[in-house]
Order: C-alpha cells, then structure tokens, then sequence
C-alpha cells in the first residue's frame, strides 16, 4: 500500500539547515498497524506529513495506492488525501462553532456529499465509536477522549484506506488511552484498514504489528 523510499528532508539554509529525515525508508502492507517511535525532534511528524502528502520530500520517493507521489500535481494529491487518506493528530482539531455530527460530515460535505446524506453517514459513524448520543454536543461539551473518538470517526468519514495518526493518545490520559487504541484494534479486524501510528505510548506501539525506530541518524 505505501513505499517510501530513501526519504531526505530538511529545513532552513545554509550553516542554519537541519536535515530532519536522513534516507529513512518504509514499507506498509494493506492492514498492518505500524507505529512509529523515537525521541522528540527526531522527524516522526516530518514524516507522517510526507507520507500523508502535505509536503515534499527533498529527495526520495513515496509510492502510495501504487502512484508515485512525486508525479502527482496539487489537484491529484489533494483527492488522495480526501478519498484515501485519514488523518488524526494530537489535537483533535475538530470546529468549535460545529457539533461533533456536523464535524464529522464535514468532509463528506467537503467532496460533494449532500448534507442529509453526509449527516446520515455521521451519526453512522458515531455509533461505530461509541458516540451516538454525543452527535449533537459541541466539542467543549465533550471529554478528550470523545474528542479523540469523533476525531476518528471525521477521518473516517470519506471511507480511507490508510490512516495516518500523530501522537493520537498524547493528551489522553490512560483509560481513554487504551480506548481509543481498541476502537483502532477493532477497526483494523473489521474493516480491513491500514495505519501510521506516530506516537511516545509504549503500550500502544507494542500492540501494533509493527514497531519502527526513527532514530536521530535515520
């Protein structure tokens, strides 16, 4: 499903450039659950940005649903990201002004989605993470971990095949922790998804598949 290979990136100019990612590759398998561990400062969020084509590498490649990401334009990489590709990170980032359905229908919105149709697929979602009778709430009414659950159920929404998560326990304590890292267990059994799981959670990276080691000299 995903190949990155020999990824290089870097910031800023000159003696002032810090190259964050140093030939790191990766390689995910449809329904595995990789997570991605290292110290802080090391290019885990670099990386889950490039893979998730919200930036460029400065050199390598990402094979992604079998495209080379380097050949998309903006407009290709855009609706890879709408129709394939969800996305949870830290902080939920769910809208203030909206209620947990409406924000999670909002990308199906987004994509051309009828708003009766979008809200019917929302609250279908909200059940499947245990937040039927939160729909209609405002995300400061919510607890984190609620937020955290309707964070997934938006990145749901438009049917991704691979999820990308940053530090998606991080502001959670461990009860929700443990929760939120289920709802992913049973999402991978049932609906056959595939994830990145950046995260600083021992526990939860030892129950992934797969453990990978970003270290500072990768």
């Amino acid at each position: 499903m995903l190949v990155a290979q020999d990824l290089w990136k870097g910031y800023g100019e000159g003696e002032r450039r810090v190259e964050v990612l140093r030939g790191f590759s990766l390689t995910v398998q449809k329904g595995e659950m990789v997570a991605i561990v290292g110290p802080s400062g090391v290019g885990k969020s670099t990386l889950l940005y490039l893979l998730g084509l919200l930036d460029r590498p400065d050199a390598g490649e990402i094979v992604i649903f079998g495209k080379r990401a380097n050949l998309l334009n903006e407009d290709e990489r855009a609706h890879l990201r709408n129709r394939k590709l969800g996305f949870v990170f830290q902080y939920h980032l769910l809208l203030a002004d909206f209620t947990l359905e409406e924000n999670v229908a909002m990308p199906l919105m987004l994509a051309g989605e009828r708003k009766e149709r979008a809200l019917q697929r929302a609250k279908e979602l909200l059940a499947q993470v245990g937040l039927a009778h939160r729909g209609h709430h405002y995300p400061d009414e919510l607890s984190g971990g609620e937020q955290q659950r309707g964070a997934v159920a938006r990145a749901l929404a438009c049917g991704p095949e691979l999820l990308l998560a940053d530090e998606p326990t991080g502001n959670l304590d461990a009860v929700a922790a443990r929760r939120f890292f289920e709802l992913l267990q049973q999402l991978h059994l049932r609906d056959g998804l595939t994830s990145v799981i950046v995260t600083h959670n021992e526990v939860l990276a030892r129950g992934c598949h797969r453990v990978v080691h970003l270290l500072p000299e990768a």
